[in-house]
């Protein structure tokens, strides 16, 4: 596409707080294709070296998804977070209830996720997921 780039991804280094235990986490965020190639597997090729580098490196994936976005997640395996969701703040813990988040579970995973009970992340300015 004359040197645009057909799709992309950013994985982030965030900390979420699952059952207690803080989880060194691969967040994926800015996935996009250019909408003249949608459906044309470049999603697919992006989140195969995201879920890659996911595996490779972190704890747990996670990302929020969008309604556009969430269908491609779950049928590559990422698990819908079930249960509350919340932020660390300035303030303290705030409860995020609108988020679609979705995790993945890596080999270095410490353990089997509730995806029932309450997930936290970690404090950044803008987007909290």
């Amino acid at each position: 596409m004359d040197g645009e780039p057909a799709g992309h991804a950013a994985v982030v280094v965030r900390q979420l707080i699952v059952g207690g235990e803080t989880l060194r986490t691969g967040f994926v965020e800015a996935v996009a294709t250019a909408a003249a190639l949608r459906r044309r597997g470049v999603g697919t090729a992006v989140m195969t070296e995201v879920e890659r580098l996911v595996r490779g490196g972190f704890e747990l994936g996670a990302l929020a998804a969008s309604e556009d976005g969430a269908g491609l997640y779950a049928a590559r395996g990422w698990l819908p977070w079930r249960g509350p969701t919340a932020a660390l703040t300035p303030a303290g813990v705030v409860d995020t209830p609108d988020e679609a988040v979705f995790v993945l579970p890596t080999p270095s995973t410490p353990r089997e996720l509730d995806t029932i009970g309450r997930l936290v992340c970690d404090w950044r300015r803008g987007d909290l997921w």
